[in-house]
């Protein structure tokens, strides 16, 4: 393995395409995750790596595949792929595409994006004579095996991100179908921000005598973000939130509610308050969903309100200020959310706001990250909140209010018809595509033309 301490992508050896393209988007010195995964992946590796959002762990994993078809190329067989990502949210897996085709800009590498919420018949058109990379949310990458638009007996490089993401949105059960129906003799790209129980055991089944990268432990926050906690009551929250909008200087901010249903209810607040807000979610269109993160990115959108699920897919430079109006549950998902702000060396603040039920919550995420965050307000009753132990099959039960939905022209195809297992009221893939569209946006809108 070659030295961590890389100080240029010129010293990683890939091939000219890659490193003329990575000369076109100016990337100079590769980030710790990439100086420690590019060399050995190269070589056929199996690699464990353990890093959070906004580590450039997508060009550790894409770079060298990309590597490895320049080297080796051939045609794909029909309704095949050579190289699949696996990836939880939709928008995430936009992102991965948009770097793929990036960085192979000068190779003309075939890469193909398959997610639910879109038709299905413009996927299968384009794995009719086979791709080279084929990067899918899991529900929509069995609709098409299902469908017969795609066989997985051709996959040389299997890559897994955001693995803890698909545990807490219920994939697992399908990942492990999907690798049943993938090659043994395969390199497997394994990346997660945490690796509880679940997802290690997933790591051991999956890979062969892989190389472990760690890189920005969970717990520890960015130095440059400051953060506070306010102490409210929960009926003036929305309140409290239209202030302190008003009273910080924003440049963008996400906002963090625990549900859909509750993002919906913030925008509605915060257009009663002569604030202009939007909102985009599952049951809306693809399409609509891209124009808001697109106009959020330009700063046409300066607030957006976003679940941790959907957050994962959000990789926006400029974000000033993260504001929690539902503490997570999970004290890890903290972390995540702050670490949207505070990048490529600017300053962020995070705000929390936290009411008599989320106390608990409060002091398990000062418990993790080791500090007590300053506070202000005064601190409400504790009342009844959910165990921590229970979080995870908690928030499958109340996400989106209850209501099951599995939006996008596909919903009557494929895996979404059968019926609910094991006494649920509604079908497993009925939920986690719910998961998949959990995003909401409200922001003050500059003047249209």
């Amino acid at each position: 393995m070659k030295d961590s301490n890389l100080n240029s992508f010129t010293e990683l050896g890939l091939s000219l395409p890659i490193t003329r393209a990575l000369a076109d988007e100016r990337y100079v010195t590769p980030t710790p995750i990439q100086a420690q995964t590019i060399p050995p992946a190269m070589t056929g590796r199996d690699i464990v790596g353990i890093a959070q959002t906004g580590t450039g762990k997508t060009a550790a994993f894409a770079l060298p595949i990309l590597h490895q078809i320049a080297a080796n190329r051939k045609r794909p067989e029909k309704k095949t792929c050579r190289v699949l990502v696996l990836s939880p949210t939709r928008e995430l897996s936009g992102q991965i595409v948009d770097s793929f085709k990036t960085y192979g800009r000068h190779m003309n590498v075939s890469v193909t994006l398959a997610i639910g919420g879109v038709p299905m018949g413009r996927q299968v058109r384009a794995l009719m004579h086979g791709v080279e990379v084929l990067v899918a949310t899991p529900g929509r990458l069995l609709d098409l095996i299902q469908g017969n638009a795609l066989r997985l007996g051709d996959v040389e490089i299997l890559v897994l991100d955001e693995a803890d993401r698909m545990l807490d949105m219920g994939f697992i059960r399908d990942i492990r179908k999907i690798i049943a129906k993938i090659p043994s003799k395969r390199q497997t790209l394994f990346f997660s921000a945490t690796m509880p129980a679940e997802i290690e055991d997933l790591a051991k089944q999956m890979l062969n005598n892989p190389v472990r990268v760690a890189v920005t432990p969970v717990a520890s926050t960015v130095e440059r973000i400051v953060q506070r906690v306010v102490h409210v009551a929960k009926a003036d929250k929305p309140a409290l939130l239209a202030d302190t909008l008003r009273a910080e200087t924003i440049d963008r901010v996400l906002v963090f509610t625990r549900t859909k249903h509750g993002a919906d209810k913030v925008v509605r607040q915060l257009v009663q308050k002569g604030l202009p807000a939007e909102a985009i979610h599952g049951n809306k269109s693809q399409g609509q969903r891209d124009r808001v993160l697109a106009a959020f990115r330009n700063g046409r959108v300066r607030i957006l309100i976003a679940t941790d699920i959907a957050a994962r897919g959000i990789d926006v430079e400029g974000i000033s200020h993260v504001v929690n109006y539902d503490l997570p549950n999970i004290p890890e998902s903290y972390v995540h959310r702050i670490g949207r702000t505070a990048r490529a060396g600017a300053e962020g603040v995070a705000i929390s706001f936290c009411d008599g039920e989320e106390r608990s919550f409060l002091r398990s995420i000062e418990k993790l990250i080791g500090m007590t965050i300053p506070a202000s307000g005064q601190a409400m009753p504790e009342t009844s909140a959910p165990k921590h132990g229970q979080r995870n099959g908690q928030r499958h039960r109340s996400n989106n209010n209850g209501a099951p939905s599995r939006s996008g022209p596909s919903h009557k195809q494929g895996r979404n018809n059968r019926r609910p297992q094991h006494g649920k009221s509604q079908s497993q893939g009925e939920r986690k595509e719910r998961y998949t569209g959990e995003i909401a946006t409200a922001g003050f809108m500059q003047s249209r033309p």
